[in-house]
């Protein structure tokens, strides 16, 4: 068995020594470069192959055609799981991770994102009537 105060000579030198951890919500924490966080996604880039949504392994991603080339992407933030396959896999890169990670809610529906691609000018179609 050790002496009591044996213990003491460890202990001491982490006496003087800076925390390991950060002080979080009082300091803005730094986040890596290639940090993989919330989806960001530029909905007009978007042909519709769906490889995002046959790549993503919690099936956070739906592709659905709105019209003719035009798609609807809707994301689950709550199935995501941050790994950034989808990200890898567009052909297009229209999807993209950015740093944000402070997404906790109380309420699951505001982790859904759905975007619409927005028609070109020249291609809108005159309204009806």
């Amino acid at each position: 068995m050790r002496k009591p105060g044996a213990m003491l000579g460890e202990v001491l030198p982490y006496i003087f020594r800076r925390p390991a951890t950060s002080l979080y919500p009082r300091e803005k924490a730094v986040i890596p470069d290639h940090f993989r966080g919330e989806l960001e996604s530029t909905a007009a880039k978007c042909v519709g192959c769906k490889l995002c949504a046959k790549d993503c392994p919690s099936n956070a991603i739906t592709i659905t055609k709105v019209a003719e080339k035009q798609f609807e992407i809707s994301i689950d933030l709550a199935r995501c799981i941050y790994c950034a396959q989808c990200v890898d896999s567009c052909p297009r890169k229209v999807l993209a991770s950015s740093g944000k990670f402070e997404l906790a809610s109380l309420d699951r529906s505001t982790l859904k994102v759905c975007l619409t691609a927005e028609l070109p000018p020249t291609e809108q179609r005159p309204p009806e009537g």
